[in-house]
């Protein structure tokens, strides 16, 4: 089962990160928060990956090309023909499909282009810019439980993210944008999504969190799996300081695997 992040956008509100690299390549203690939220789905067996890119897509394909020397001591042999020599190698079982997905592409748009990559198969979607202590399994659990076309994590927390109305069996019955005056639980992506969510999506100017979300909540298709656990976009650098300190303090939740 495939893992879709949405690795696409300017980032414009962390620009003094993201003016030279899109956002999910802004570093959380010296690595790409986008590897982060690999490492945790791995974590949970899911190691097969599509990054759906767009602003400065190529640095995203230059960094997994170049993994070796971001993750391994190695020699520099310039008497042999500059032979390359790699130690202590650190590889992940990871597939990883990088699609450049337009400049302009709007999110709902970057996941259409996609689809021929899923395979016409249930496949999870997050956002490039946020982690989580989400229970993968329990999650992916939920979602063949009720049998609807998606279902996303929501979280209580005050955010200007999509807001939703849930009713008691968990159905998702309406979608819109956040208010100030909202307490309300709000998508934290890390969705699960069958290939009917295709349907829903038009061109590169669809926009996931608009229609295609209301329709859904409309039908009665969009499940909203509930986290009470820790959840932190990087929207801002204020943002990204804090998840730095966590994980240089050693306390970042969302390390979910071993060293």
């Amino acid at each position: 089962m495939k893992t879709v992040i949405l690795a696409g956008g300017y980032g414009t509100r962390i620009a003094e990160e993201s003016m030279f690299k899109p956002k999910p390549m802004v570093e959380i203690g010296a690595m790409p928060i986008l590897w982060h939220i690999m490492k945790h789905y791995s974590a949970y067996g899911f190691q097969e990956f599509v990054i759906c890119a767009g602003y400065r897509q190529d640095v995203i394909k230059e960094w997994f090309s170049n993994y070796y020397l971001h993750t391994s001591d190695v020699t520099f042999d310039f008497r042999e023909n500059n032979k390359l020599i790699v130690h202590k190698s650190e590889s992940e079982p990871w597939r990883v499909t990088i699609a450049d997905t337009g400049l302009n592409t709007m999110t709902g748009g970057r996941i259409k282009r996609i689809q021929n990559y899923v395979n016409n198969e249930p496949f999870f979607l997050t956002y490039g810019d946020a982690v989580a202590d989400v229970d993968i399994n329990r999650l992916l659990e939920f979602h063949k439980g009720h049998g609807k076309t998606v279902t996303l994590t929501t979280v209580n927390i005050a955010q200007q993210k999509g807001v939703l109305d849930i009713n008691k069996d968990s159905t998702i019955v309406s979608f819109r944008e956040k208010e100030e005056s909202d307490g309300a639980v709000v998508n934290g992506g890390f969705m699960v999504c069958n290939p009917e969510i295709f349907d829903y999506l038009h061109d590169d100017g669809t926009v996931l969190e608009q229609e295609p979300m209301k329709k859904l909540a409309q039908k009665g298709e969009l499940k909203g799996f509930y986290h009470k656990g820790f959840w932190q976009c990087m929207d801002t650098k204020r943002e990204r300081d804090l998840l730095e300190r966590l994980w240089d303090g050693k306390n970042a939740p969302w390390k979910t695997w071993a060293d």
